[in-house]
């Protein structure tokens, strides 16, 4: 039995252009310039409070940054709710996703920087209400890199590490893998680059979705 922990933000689901905009508004809203995407991108992944110190060089989280965590919550949904913020599938999960789920030898599960809220609209959104066995969020435990959020899934799912494959699409997913003695198995469609999550110490780069059944061995009937 093999367990298999998926990121979402960037390795399932294409969030930047909803994140980027919430985060954007409430930097404006508290009196900040709004920030490139490219600063939004290096943080997701995060929990949201350490993102936003991070964000403004900040080596803490301060009170304007719980401030600005309480108000980007506050908006998210609203936000969603636009035209032009939900938040995809990548090309390939759907299809990806739901032969994983015909493997009766594996477990999935997702550990994410997303609230428990912002997981559940993204299960419902996408049908994936019963396809994670495990889950743990910012909501659950510390932010990624800590190890705790696989540690907690593989102790749950009663899987070792070494049995475990970490999925994502950022350096902190290849950097808490790596911690917490796991696979770690990098995207290159999502927000940092192949080299990137190399140097953070990705055991292998998928290239496509389909990629990850060639890697575990499954064949794609």
């Amino acid at each position: 039995m093999r367990l298999v922990l998926f990121d979402c933000d960037g390795t399932l689901v294409d969030s930047v252009k909803l994140i980027h905009e919430v985060m954007a508004r409430t930097f404006v809203d508290f009196g900040h310039a709004r920030p490139d995407v490219s600063e939004t991108k290096a943080i997701i992944g995060l929990t949201l409070d350490i993102a936003i110190a991070r964000m403004q060089g900040k080596p803490h989280v301060d009170d304007e940054a719980l401030a600005m965590t309480a108000h980007y919550k506050a908006i998210f949904t609203g936000v969603r709710a636009e035209a032009g913020f939900q938040e995809p599938l990548f090309p390939g999960i759907a299809e990806m996703m739901a032969r994983l789920e015909r493997e009766d030898a594996l477990l999935l599960g997702a550990v994410t920087g997303k609230s428990r809220r912002g997981l559940d609209l993204i299960r419902a959104t996408h049908g994936f209400e019963k396809t994670f066995f495990v889950s743990r969020t910012a909501d659950d435990c510390p932010s990624k890199p800590h190890p705790a959020m696989v540690t907690e899934c593989c102790g749950e799912a009663g899987i070792d590490a070494a049995d475990t494959a970490v999925i994502g699409d950022a350096i902190y997913d290849m950097q808490m893998a790596k911690a917490a003695g796991a696979r770690a198995i990098g995207v290159s469609w999502g927000y940092a680059s192949v080299p990137e999550l190399v140097e953070a110490g990705a055991d292998y780069i998928l290239r496509s979705p389909a990629d990850l059944l060639e890697w575990l061995e499954i064949s794609d009937a």
